[in-house]
């Protein structure tokens, strides 16, 4: 396999995309006929609105895309789309960030999420390892901050993913697929009417791999494996016509390990004597109740989830016979001044592990006007509503970074939101229409643990939007929003005594500004969706980590303000419906976000100033494009492609990305009751950084500062087989 630069493989992706452009009028006048696209609606508003009439930059990744192109977790899909990242701090993707803005890990304190994660109406925020992909029916990604509809929790935006609804008619489907790295995976779902106003749909589904990673020491290939089940229970009672009731159960139980990190950034074999675990049994649902009057229509809105999770990985990333076979400087001599040079061997073992139990409650409450209760002479849609959250959580975290009175640090954290809303929709006349939305909330949380920390902040905080839309034509829609989105601020526990004026620290506040143009392209065959936006961040939050250097076992994590900053950048994203039997469809993504007046201290005193520098995992360019063929007789094809500009792993420290570029491909056969494919991801075995720290992990060395790198899956064959009745 070629060894092609970060540049050359950007110029490489930029060329493909090119290509298409440049061949675009040439396969128009040959396509006899180009079909129109059908509209897609927005689920994750108030109201389900075509994504080319609501006022903000989103993405909507619908079911048959997600079938093209084989995804069958939201990770497979997530680095096609314009200015998302993720951090690979875990087994799947659980810390999001949207235009450079989001958390990296989240090893101790208190849920507190940048980007909100909401699958089938229940917030699911910092716990994305319930994401399958089996039976969604789209998934929408919201940029920019979302204040008037989800409040604290989407600073940055939203990541919802909706499943399929009850069907009017009896629907069977199976999914069965095999692959390298082990693959094994199976989904069967069943859907259809119980009665004339009551509506089912039933969807399991298991998936079990390896993990791509061989633990050369326990001489295991399964340490990494993902063993991962999603079952969901959809109910819909519709006795007339102004009543709906939508029941959703979902239970999801993910047996994942975490064996990801190596010493010599081999990056797919192992050491490690105590391998992590990255499990999360979750049992949620949500119950919507909508009833449409003459002159109002209500909907209450209530949804609970309880979950545990447990995380852990060993952080020595190797084992007591590879550390006592190194000869290690005797730093730790009685009197602990680290004058004691003997070169002894290496007794180095470290284990973190984090056990949580969190429980959330929800309620919404909504009233909203229908066509006879308009405001302003007809003119003016109005929306106004309630809203509650609880979350307790429970932390049990044994880590040898750090030393507890009963070497476990027990915590509790209990938080409420409250939250009243409204949104009004104004039609100006002359093709202008006017949404004004805003939310004020208020938070009180209670937290203890058994270090002794106490912590009971309370704060109150606002949010909104006011955007301006024009419709050019009949195919043309250009906006102008200005949006309001904010964070709580927070505590940071089990600091020693010269930190202790970071114990708190204060809310962060981002307005962000947007010009959008959504269009559609020859006869509604093509569409292009376009954005420019500009963000001031106040008060932004980092995380912040330190490493005692008496102590190198030691860290201090701790997050705290980093001043303000302005950042920008630009969302293209396209499809083109060439004709039957061709589509091609792509995105770019441009931002420069980075640090406003940011200084702090490395383990040694010394300043580091990281004012105007890019922030964490916030990539200049990201980047996606591919093609769907149809010929008619049965015969599927569909490459894609995706990747990323180089990017900084940390807000600690300068160590970075390099840039890549990830290709896919499926192939297939399709009936009316069934289909199989073959498939490739990363079909040029690309090797690619998800999350990287620098710190000192080998006494061997001293403890010299290292780049560490967590790598991205290989690549992977396999074959699906689809069989469905209707």
């Amino acid at each position: 396999m070629k060894n092609y630069s970060s540049n050359t493989r950007a110029l490489f992706s930029t060329s493909y995309l090119a290509a298409a452009i440049a061949l675009a009028p040439q396969l128009a006048q040959a396509a006899a006929q180009a079909p129109e696209f059908e509209e897609v609606l927005v689920t994750a508003d108030f109201r389900e609105v075509a994504i080319a009439d609501i006022p903000t930059s989103i993405t909507v990744i619908d079911q048959q895309t997600l079938q093209d192109e084989s995804a069958r977790h939201f990770e497979d899909i997530l680095n096609s789309i314009a200015n998302l990242n993720w951090s690979g701090a875990t087994s799947r993707p659980r810390y999001f960030q949207i235009r450079g803005v989001g958390e990296q890990e989240d090893y101790q304190g208190a849920p507190n999420s940048s980007v909100g994660f909401i699958v089938d109406d229940i917030d699911m925020s910092g716990l994305g390892t319930a994401a399958s992909t089996f039976d969604l029916q789209q998934v929408e990604v919201l940029r920019g901050p979302q204040g008037t509809r989800f409040g604290a929790n989407a600073l940055a935006g939203l990541i919802h993913l909706k499943s399929n609804d009850p069907s009017e008619t009896f629907e069977f489907g199976g999914e069965a697929t095999v692959g390298d790295d082990n693959q094994r995976g199976l989904g069967v779902v069943v859907s259809g009417p119980l009665s004339e106003t009551l509506g089912y749909r039933v969807a399991v589904e298991s998936q079990q791999q390896d993990g791509f990673r061989t633990n050369e020491f326990l001489n295991q290939n399964n340490t990494n494996q993902r063993d991962e089940f999603t079952g969901r229970v959809k109910l819909r009672w519709q006795p007339d016509q102004q009543w709906q009731l939508d029941a959703n159960l979902l239970y999801t139980n993910n047996d994942n390990g975490y064996d990801a990190w190596t010493l010599d950034n081999n990056g797919f074999k192992t050491l490690t004597d105590k391998p992590g675990v990255d499990n999360q049994e979750t049992q949620a649902g949500s119950l919507k109740v909508q009833w449409l009057g003459d002159t109002l229509a209500l909907t209450s809105l209530t949804s609970a989830a309880s979950t545990d999770h447990n995380h852990a990985y060993d952080g020595d990333w190797a084992n007591p016979d590879y550390w006592a076979a190194k000869s290690c400087t005797d730093y730790y001599d009685e009197n602990n001044n680290g004058d004691d040079t003997d070169s002894i061997a290496c007794v180095y073992d470290y284990l973190w592990d984090k056990r949580a139990q969190r429980d959330t409650l929800s309620q919404e409450f909504r009233a909203a006007s229908t066509d006879n209760s308009l405001l302003f002479n007809g003119s003016t849609a109005w929306l106004a509503g309630i809203y509650l959250h609880t979350l307790d959580e429970s932390n049990d975290l044994y880590s040898e970074y750090n030393t507890y009175p009963d070497e476990v640090l027990r915590s509790n954290y209990e938080a409420t939101n409250t939250a009243i809303f409204g949104q009004i929709d104004s039609d100006l006349g002359r093709e202008y229409a006017l949404s004004i939305g805003l939310r004020s909330e208020a938070r009180t949380s209670d937290y203890s643990d058994s270090n002794g920390d106490t912590f009971e902040p309370d704060e109150s905080m606002w949010g909104g939007h006011l955007a301006l839309t024009k419709s050019i034509s009949d195919a043309q829609n250009v906006y102008a929003r200005v949006a309001r989105g904010y964070k709580a601020g927070g505590f940071n526990m089990t600091l020693p005594s010269e930190l202790a004026s970071k114990k708190e620290f204060e809310s962060e506040t981002l307005l962000n500004y947007e010009l959008g143009l959504k269009s559609f392209w020859l006869e509604g065959s093509a569409s292009t969706n376009m954005t420019l936006f500009y963000m001031e961040r106040l008060n932004q939050q980092v995380d912040a980590s330190l490493q005692d250097p008496n102590n190198p076992q030691r860290f201090i994590l701790f997050t705290e303000n980093a001043g303000s900053s302005d950042n920008y950048g630009a969302e293209f994203e396209g499809q083109w419906a060439v004709n039957e039997v061709l589509e091609i469809y792509g995105s770019l993504g441009y931002l420069q976000a980075q640090y406003g007046d940011y200084q702090y201290q490395d383990k040694y005193g010394s300043p580091v100033d990281l004012s105007g520098r890019d922030l964490a995992h916030a990539p200049r360019f990201t980047y996606s494009a591919g093609l769907t063929l149809r010929p008619g007789n049965g015969l599927f094809a569909n490459i894609n492609a995706n990747g990323k500009s180089e990017f900084y792993y940390s807000d600690s420290n300068d160590s970075k990305s390099d840039a890549f570029t990830l290709v896919n491909a499926k192939l297939g056969y399709e009936t009316d009751d069934w289909s199989a494919y073959v498939w490739g991801r990363n079909l040029t075995d690309e090797k690619y950084g998800v999350r990287g720290f620098y710190f000192g992990n080998e006494p061997d060395i001293d403890w010299v500062d290292k780049q560490y790198i967590r790598f991205g899956d290989p690549r992977q064959i396999g074959v699906t087989f689809n069989l469905s009745f209707n």
